[in-house]
């Protein structure tokens, strides 16, 4: 601003030297009509199909936790892209753009966010190749700080990050791109696991080699209808019928009156605040009270016999 005032009195004073100066052919006196106007601020847009070396889900390491799939303030994020095969925590998928949006960034579990979350969530699918749930994968979606929405920047980003188990929310470092990872053999696909139940209440699940003794496998995503949090949370029995009906499926099992002998199930589900953004996949898994040596796909009805 104060350069711009030092210009204007500087050519206020040259006009007036040459008011009382004949002109040279070919000048008007004006020396900024010809001059094209300066566009609008642009704000900084983010890009896509690039890697961050770091990553916040809130201003503290302490708020990283507990934002599993969750719409995170992108302000915290690293804002310089980083090389893939660097280490890094987060890859940025898809960079959308809110539409007739109002002048502070749209509040969790607006309209707004859930498109943002769904298109986030559909780009994410495409480009790990496949649900990113049935991997070690997360999902986030980066809203542009207040500042910069003060700006006019109106963006979303969609941040896809590798997790150390299914039981943490925090990105782990890596050193390679996340495409197609969750589509054909890898070792974030999720597999088998060695439950730990303390009093009747699954505590964590360590990821095992399906060969060597285990009690859970992950089955596949159920998408939960778009119903209110409580009711899904009262409702629980709807949630194991649905992923017993995935284990049936993925062990080739019949769905009889002995289906809920043979197996039981595990899910994890979003949280509240997840739910309030869009977020309704289930991840199911089979639970078996004995130890099994053999991923049970396609085993049929000798690998869970009916008690």
């Amino acid at each position: 601003m104060r350069r711009w005032l030092g210009g204007l009195v500087a050519l206020s004073a040259l006009s007036a030297l040459l008011a009382g100066c004949g002109m040279p052919a070919g000048v008007d006196g004006d020396l900024v009509d010809d001059w094209s106007p300066a566009g609008e601020p642009r704000a900084l847009v983010p890009a896509a199909d690039t890697c961050r070396t770091a990553f916040n889900a809130g201003a503290s390491l302490g708020n990283r936790v507990s934002v599993r799939g969750h719409v995170v303030d992108g302000s915290v994020a690293t804002p310089e892209p980083s090389a893939c095969s660097a280490s890094h925590e987060v890859e940025t998928v898809h960079v959308g753009t809110f539409e007739g949006a109002g002048e502070a960034p749209p509040a969790a579990g607006s309209n707004a966010v859930r498109t943002a979350f769904a298109d986030c969530d559909a780009k994410a699918k495409q480009f790990v190749g496949g649900d990113w749930r049935g991997a070690r994968l997360q999902l986030w979606v980066a809203l542009p700080p207040a500042s910069t929405w003060a700006g006019g920047g109106r963006w979303y980003r969609c941040d896809v990050g590798e997790l150390a188990t299914i039981d943490h929310d925090v990105p782990t470092a890596r050193t390679a791109s996340l495409k197609g990872a969750a589509g054909g053999p890898s070792p974030l696909r999720l597999g088998c696991f060695r439950p730990a139940i303390v009093d009747d209440l699954l505590n964590t699940m360590e990821a095992v080699p399906c060969t060597q003794p285990h009690r859970a496998e992950f089955v596949g995503v159920w998408t939960a209808p778009d119903t209110r949090y409580t009711d899904f949370v009262d409702t629980d029995t709807r949630a194991h019928g649905a992923c017993r009906d995935l284990v049936a499926a993925y062990a080739k099992l019949p769905k009889d009156g002995d289906l809920e002998s043979r197996v039981g199930t595990i899910y994890y589900s979003p949280s509240e605040e997840q739910w309030a953004d869009g977020n309704r996949g289930v991840q199911c898994f089979l639970w078996n009270d004995r130890d099994l040596r053999r991923s049970v796909k396609g085993a049929g009805p000798s690998a869970l016999p009916a008690r």
